[in-house]
């Protein structure tokens, strides 16, 4: 009796692991397959740049900044970080330009991994914002910025890092080496001297938070490391490698885990879905649904929640100062494999 109650019982375990492994197994098949679904090839690149390399005519490089305005507004390239790390790209893929605002969320990565998420957001918000990347009204109404994604919030944020002189800047350059594994990225010194020769409103805001009592020291030094993080220069591949470290918690896309941390890759992408666009991010969200930063360079950084990474390049930009073939490129690769959070 014993011996036929045992077996029967053996036999009712074995019957009833099989079938979790069975439905494991299918689970574990299931999610492969849909990331399989959603990995780009080449000639859905090829397909979406050429249907957007017109679009430059539409838009203006920024000439605000002297020195961005001799880009070639007829530059574009397009690439992506699929889930399984492969690197697919169309277009000028090795054309450099400068990272400008992107470099705000590297800059964040680096002042919370230092100090911590709360010592950093006691001295700005979480707000998204209607108005232009260099509004600072709010430093005199709030008396502190909205957010780190506006100029007012990154030169803040910038300021945060600890480190004396070009310490600070340093350990951006260093980051933004790393997440790309590459060595040979630097900066732009015709694009910095640009920058801060003719950077009077963010000089503004940096004297404004000095009066608030946001930023102490003396001198100019700690907003000249914002000047020269936003005179870095990538490529639209480097772009791709960022948006796909964001994406999965902080691992590059070799495997290299050296940074993982599933919560600060949530604090930036959150950040990057309600204000990397500017007061565009809110129509963004709507149609594209995707965290990503923008810069005046041209580029745009997309983070695919735990899937991939997209670099988009293209000088022209949109009223709102995002790149208008960018985004539209964006657009159409999100439209065709359902790549939104919210499809």
């Amino acid at each position: 009796m014993n011996k036929t109650f045992g077996l029967i019982t053996a036999l009712l375990v074995l019957s009833y692991t099989g079938r979790i492994d069975v439905c494991q197994a299918q689970q574990t098949t299931s999610t492969a397959t849909v990331k399989d679904a959603k990995k780009i090839d080449q000639a859905t690149l090829n397909s979406i740049l050429e249907k957007n390399s017109q679009r430059f005519k539409l838009g203006k490089v920024a000439d605000y900044i002297p020195e961005l305005g001799k880009a070639n507004a007829q530059s574009i390239a397009l690439s992506v970080v699929n889930n399984d790390g492969t690197l697919v790209s169309a277009g000028d893929i090795h054309q450099k330009f400068t990272i400008q605002s992107i470099s705000k969320i590297i800059a964040l990565m680096i002042a919370v991994q230092e100090s911590g998420e709360k010592a950093v957001f006691e001295k700005m918000g979480y707000f998204g914002t209607d108005k232009p990347f260099n509004h600072f009204g709010n430093l005199e109404t709030m008396g502190k910025p909205l957010n780190p994604m506006m100029n007012a919030g990154a030169i803040l944020t910038t300021a945060l890092i600890k480190g004396n002189a070009e310490e600070p800047f340093a350990k951006i350059l260093k980051m933004i080496r790393f997440i790309t594994n590459n060595e040979q990225i630097d900066y732009s010194h015709a694009v910095y001297n640009s920058e801060r020769e003719t950077g009077h409103r963010n000089r503004g805001m940096f004297y404004i938070m000095r009066n608030n009592g946001l930023i102490d020291g003396e001198g100019e030094e700690k907003l000249n490391n914002y000047f020269k993080q936003c005179s870095i220069e990538i490529t639209v591949e480097d772009l791709a490698k960022i948006g796909y470290f964001f994406a999965n918690h902080c691992v590059r896309y070799d495997g290299n885990k050296q940074f993982q941390d599933p919560n600060l890759s949530q604090l930036i992408q959150s950040q990057m879905l309600i204000a990397g666009m500017y007061e565009f991010s809110g129509e963004y969200a709507r149609t594209v649904g995707l965290p990503s930063k923008s810069g005046v360079g041209g580029g745009i950084a997309v983070s695919v929640p735990r899937n991939m990474g997209i670099g988009a390049f293209s000088p022209a930009l949109d009223q709102h100062g995002n790149s208008l073939a960018g985004y539209h490129m964006i657009l159409d690769l999100v439209n065709a494999k359902h790549l939104s959070l919210f499809d």
